[in-house]
Parts: structure tokens; C-alpha cells; sequence
């Protein structure tokens, strides 16, 4: 087990709040046999979170890609899952006029502030890595430039 320090306070806070709210839905749905629909909504938060975090963790996949192209293809993907779901469920409960906007809104919100984070975060780091890289570069010419003249 990693121990828990400034860098991943956070990050583990999270998780383990995560595993303790779906851990008391479902102790609670077998326990006291009431599925409430404030469970299933937090249970499809937790599903759409994991999915988000999942399509934005192949980026890798597509660097070849223009930047935008992928922002926004990941995007219609998962609004694309999340108005099938929503279009699903409404063959079994009954879906009010603006459920689809609300879906829409409630998804779309949230998911661009985290993507925003994520992609900022990234290339942050990938700008750390870059100049990391190039004092190494320095480093190892001004090595060999020393070498020469001796």
C-alpha cells in the first residue's frame, strides 16, 4: 500500500469517500430491500464518472490526432452513452419533458470542467517532462563539448 503524503491526499480522499458511499448504497439497498431513485442516481454518477475517466485516459491513443478532434470526439462519445442511457431508462420509468436537457446539462457541465482540468494538468506536466528533457540535452552536450577539448 502507497503511503498517503501531500501529493496523494487528495486523490485518496476521494477514493476512499467513493468506496464508502457505494459501499452504503448497496448495504443499504440489500438491507433494507428500497432502491431509491437517489441511489440509482448517485450508482449512474459513479458509472458515468468511471466512464469519463476511462475515455479520457486513452488520449494516448490518438496524439496522432489533431487536439480538438479528440476533445470533441471523446465529448459526443460519451453525451452520445449518456442520451442512450437516458433513452433506455426511459422504457422503464417515465421520463419527464426535459429529461434529455437535464441529462444533457448534468453531464456536460462537470464532464468539461474535469476534461478541462485533465488536459490542463497534462500538458502542464508534459511541458515540466519537455524542459526536464532539454536540460538533460544541455547537460549531456556541454558533457561532450568538455570531453572534446580535453
Amino acid at each position: 500500500m502507497r503511503q498517503i503524503n501531500r501529493h496523494n491526499f487528495f486523490s485518496t480522499g476521494c477514493v476512499i469517500f467513493t468506496l464508502l458511499v457505494a459501499g452504503k448504497i448497496l448495504l443499504e439497498a440489500v438491507a433494507q430491500g428500497i432502491f431509491t431513485d437517489y441511489q440509482g442516481n448517485l450508482l449512474v454518477m459513479l458509472a458515468l464518472s468511471f466512464l469519463a475517466t476511462f475515455v479520457l485516459s486513452q488520449y494516448y491513443r490518438f496524439q496522432n490526432l489533431p487536439l480538438l478532434a479528440v476533445i470533441l470526439g471523446q465529448y459526443v462519445l460519451l453525451v452520445g452513452v449518456v442520451m442512450l442511457f437516458t433513452w433506455i431508462s426511459s422504457h422503464f420509468e417515465p421520463l419527464h419533458e426535459d429529461g434529455y436537457r437535464d441529462m444533457f446539462l448534468s453531464f456536460t457541465i462537470p464532464y468539461a470542467i474535469g476534461a478541462a482540468a485533465y488536459y490542463l494538468s497534462l500538458f502542464g506536466e508534459l511541458r515540466r517532462m519537455n524542459k526536464e528533457l532539454e536540460e538533460i540535452r544541455r547537460y549531456q552536450n556541454d558533457l561532450q563539448k568538455n570531453n572534446n577539448n580535453e
